[in-house]
């Protein structure tokens, strides 16, 4: 079924191009019989062989076709301009990079060992219990958060109390020392 399909849509894709390529003159091919573009390319692609092993040089081209191609490549060019004399300047300018370069690669090869150890392949073990002690670890955040906000208001009562307490005895003491004028008493200091 599923080849059906994309048999059917191969042959939609091509019915498209050959509306594309022939437009209205779809319906007058040779002999009355409607054209098939790809009718039409085998045609010229029989043609095209018949000419090319006709012709001596076309033969020469199509086996010269590997060399053209790289001659075509961009780096083709790099590669005949720029000297080997060149090339291990560039190589002797990069040095202390590349040593760099070399020295972290060996750190990190010396390192392996410590990747294959059995505490990093246990991790995904840990991995629950880690999310576990998060939840725990943020739901005792919560409380402590709570905790502070109660202490924080018990806090704030004790000093109006304190204020109210230190506020009563200083008016206490001041309606003492008036009675004790009034009466004659002298305060002890």
């Amino acid at each position: 079924m599923d080849n059906a399909l994309v048999t059917d849509n191969l042959e939609m894709r091509l019915q498209a191009l050959e509306h594309r390529i022939y437009g209205d003159r779809r319906n007058k091919g040779v002999g009355g019989k409607p054209l098939k573009c790809a009718e039409s390319l085998a045609r010229i692609q029989a043609g095209l062989s018949n000419t090319a092993n006709k012709r001596e040089r076309v033969k020469i081209l199509h086996k010269k076709i590997e060399d053209l191609v790289k001659y075509l490549d961009p780096q083709f060019t790099d590669h005949i301009t720029v000297s080997d004399a060149m090339k291990l300047e560039f190589i002797l300018a990069e040095e202390d990079f590349l040593l760099s370069q070399a020295a972290l690669l060996e750190q990190v090869s010396n390192l392996q060992p410590l990747l294959d150890s059995t505490y990093i392949r246990d991790v995904p073990e840990h991995t629950t219990k880690l999310q576990r002690l998060s939840q725990i670890h943020i739901k005792q955040q919560d409380q402590n958060e709570a905790q502070s906000q109660e202490v924080k208001k018990l806090f704030e009562e004790y000093n109006k109390m304190m204020f109210l307490l230190s506020k009563q005895f200083t008016q206490w003491d001041e309606t003492l020392r008036k009675m004790e004028e009034a009466k004659g008493i002298r305060p002890l200091d």
